[in-house]
């Protein structure tokens, strides 16, 4: 069995929610409603800001590849930290 690459887009190397959302294409619009509408409230953008800002106050360029962690005990700190393995992170 060959080994798929990062940018496959074979069925077996699809989650379960795309596979969910190509079967479902109406589900797939409403999700995508929701969430413009979500986004686009005053919270969302606002925590969306200051984020950013904390970035730029961290030293992180755009393209650097680095991200700010969110602290994940509470009284933890910020740090910068490579994207992949802040998002990666559940």
């Amino acid at each position: 069995m060959a080994t798929c690459s990062k940018s496959c887009k074979c069925d077996s190397c699809k989650s379960r929610s795309t596979k969910f959302y190509d079967k479902n294409p109406d589900a797939r619009k409403k999700k995508a409603e929701y969430d413009t509408k979500y986004h686009s409230t005053s919270e969302r953008r606002k925590y969306r800001s200051e984020l950013v800002q904390k970035n730029r106050d961290m030293g992180s360029k755009k393209g650097d590849g680095l991200d700010v962690s969110h602290p994940t005990k509470k009284g933890g700190s910020f740090r910068l930290e490579k994207q992949k393995t802040n998002r990666a992170r559940k």
